[in-house]
């Protein structure tokens, strides 16, 4: 634990415990918090959440991230994070840098960030993996509160993920939505859409279940106007999805449906009761 913690910041160490993933170390201080309901099993679980239940004004945080050799760590939340209204732009974000060992497993795969009006907000995630680890990465965002008449209407939303592998940067995806370009919800820009994501999955251990994941989209049909559109493009041992729906619910669905097998991998169903 580090003797001085800056406010919002966070670390998470796991290690083989008697042959089974174990926290050997977390901590976080005011306003992020660390659940651990699973600290040790065939995968440990960790759920990140904040004392106000999301951002405000002002608000930054940041998590380490260790994975040792041979474990394995599913990591989300435990509700959409919110993004509050911040008029004076103040900096309010995320930072995460996980570390992932030979033959570790990491699944981050938080629910969606729900950014209100007249919120700013960005997010900025490294993942360095050694030979034989693997990642599956969800990053995910809504429209903000639809159903109050909120759509894309924040002030600015940045997220970028950085994956290296051997030190070697392997991929480098960065989403920008900033209504100064342009409103957000013309028809040429997110249009009907209200959901957004992203899945990346690489590592030796994956790529079957990546290659598999790229022939399924490959063969499914083309429609006029769908309400969900689903792209795979292929990286180093692993593949990228994209997904864009006009329903947040709809996309959680299809996310779980192509995420099934990660059920064998941590020896539990992480979403038996949501969606």
């Amino acid at each position: 634990m580090n003797s001085v913690q800056a406010p919002g910041s966070g670390g998470l160490e796991i290690d083989l415990v008697s042959g089974q993933s174990a926290v050997v170390s977390a901590w976080a201080s005011n306003p992020l918090k660390l659940l651990i309901p699973r600290s040790r099993g065939p995968s440990v679980w960790v759920y990140l959440s904040s004392f106000g239940g999301g951002f405000v004004a002002g608000d930054e945080t940041s998590l380490d991230i260790r994975l040792g050799a041979q474990t394995r760590a599913f990591v989300t939340t435990q509700a959409s994070t919110k993004i509050y209204r911040n008029p004076n732009l103040r900096p309010c974000g995320h930072r995460l840098k996980a570390n992932l060992e030979k033959g570790s497993l990491l699944v981050l795969a938080p629910e969606p960030i729900q950014a209100f009006a007249e919120s700013f907000y960005t997010q900025r995630q490294e993942f360095r993996l050694q030979p034989g680890a693997g990642l599956i990465l969800l990053d995910w965002f809504c429209s903000g509160r639809a159903a109050c008449g909120e759509r894309w209407a924040f002030t600015r939303l940045q997220s970028s993920n950085e994956l290296f592998i051997s030190g070697e940067r392997i991929l480098v995806d960065s989403l920008l939505l900033d209504p100064s370009d342009g409103p957000l919800d013309n028809a040429h820009r997110l249009g009907r859409f209200n959901c957004l994501a992203v899945i990346v999955m690489i590592g030796s251990a994956l790529a079957e279940k990546a290659a598999r994941l790229l022939a399924d989209v490959a063969v499914e049909p083309v429609t006029r106007h769908p309400s969900l559109i689903v792209t795979a493009s292929p990286i180093h041992d692993g593949v990228v999805l994209r997904l864009a729906g006009e329903r947040v619910e709809e996309v959680g669905r299809e996310i779980h449906r192509r995420l099934a097998f990660i059920s064998e991998i941590l020896d539990d169903e992480p979403w038996a009761r949501k969606w």
